[in-house]
């Protein structure tokens, strides 16, 4: 079982702050410019990592119109599958200019490969790891080609069912990657908030002991803040650099002022989680003399009776506390006692 990933160095698991990806998927709109300049603007977002796709409308799909090559719904409705992956493909020269963009901008950058030809051309440039995309989670040669590889692996589970998982998370394990994370998906473009489900995370942790984690394609960043607050160890999200630019997922993918909030978020959840604990934090002690104690409320002669009068709880909190004030009442005062005093047991006969 794996209950911590290592990539490029940096540790993934319930023990460490989340490792946020930030999916760059289609949104370049055919531009190498447009490109490196997402990878730009995704580094300054403060993200853990960026992440391409790697493949060709041929590597994924036949250019066909017959039954069930046409989209019939969502946001690529009446495309062909050929025609969409035809604009939203990553070209394969592009990928070592990007490679050497994010080094130089000190940010991780990995892919999802979706044949052999990926994985060659990847392996090639040094991935430190490797991403099963949903619809791939059952295409267990393609798995247990990547694992082969002996990289850490994180696989997507839109649509799979648990028995599905598990011969993904074997089949990935078996073939020698090294660590391999589950992500939580609702593979629809956009999915609704009221279908986050993400209490799944924490589950599949169980099931499964594995590190976990959400692949979000809800809008906004509510749900990967949820995700982290249950355990969620990575979160990807989609990125664009203006939703207005149009582009395949551009609908569905966070501005970088959104995706700086959602790594700010996430971070800030994760170490709001801390630990179960009822001890004064040290921030709290400036706060302890505020609570309310017991205090003299009006002038008291030696001797004379300690009355509801003359005592009483108040703030601030330097006297006896509350729980006394029933064994106070009725005894006698020590010596004579100042208005605004806190009271101690000196103070009393």
């Amino acid at each position: 079982m794996t209950t911590e990933l290592h990539i490029a160095g940096r540790a993934i698991g319930p023990g460490h702050p989340p490792f946020v990806i930030c999916e760059l998927s289609g949104n370049h709109n055919g531009s190498l410019e447009r490109a490196l300049a997402m990878v730009d603007a995704a580094a300054a977002t403060g993200c853990d990592a960026i992440k391409l796709q790697t493949y060709t409308a041929d590597t994924l799909t036949l250019d066909c119109d017959g039954p069930g090559f046409r989209i019939e719904d969502g946001p690529w409705a009446g495309r062909t599958l050929h025609n969409l992956y035809a604009e939203a493909f990553t070209p394969y020269e592009w990928h070592a200019a990007l490679f050497e963009r994010a080094r130089q901008r000190g940010v991780i950058l990995f892919s999802t490969p979706f044949d052999a030809t990926a994985v060659e051309l990847l392996e090639s440039l040094g991935a430190p790891a490797y991403k099963i995309a949903s619809f791939e989670a059952v295409d267990l040669p393609l798995i247990a080609r990547v694992a082969a590889c002996g990289k850490p692996m994180i696989i997507s589970t839109g649509l799979a069912s648990l028995a599905e998982m598990e011969e993904a998370l074997r089949t990935a394990e078996a073939g020698g990657a090294d660590g391999v994370a589950l992500l939580h998906c609702v593979s629809s473009y956009p999915a609704p908030i009221e279908e986050a489900n993400v209490r799944t995370v924490p589950d599949l942790a169980r099931r499964f002991g594995v590190v976990t984690g959400l692949s979000d394609h809800t809008p906004g960043t509510a749900a990967s803040v949820a995700a982290v607050a249950l355990g969620a160890a990575i979160i990807e999200k989609h990125f664009t650099l203006a939703r207005a630019d149009g582009g395949p997922d551009a609908a569905f993918s966070l501005e970088p002022a959104e995706f700086t909030a959602l790594v700010r978020d996430c971070k800030a959840a994760w170490s709001a989680l801390g630990s179960a604990t009822y001890d004064e934090l040290g921030s709290e002690r400036a706060a302890a003399g505020h609570r309310r104690s017991l205090y003299v409320s009006a002038e008291v002669q030696a001797g004379e009776r300690l009355t509801d009068v003359n005592v009483r709880s108040v703030r601030p909190g330097h006297g006896l506390a509350p729980k006394h004030l029933p064994d106070v009442l009725g005894r006698h005062a020590a010596r004579d006692l100042k208005y605004g005093e806190p009271l101690d047991w000196s103070m009393v006969d």
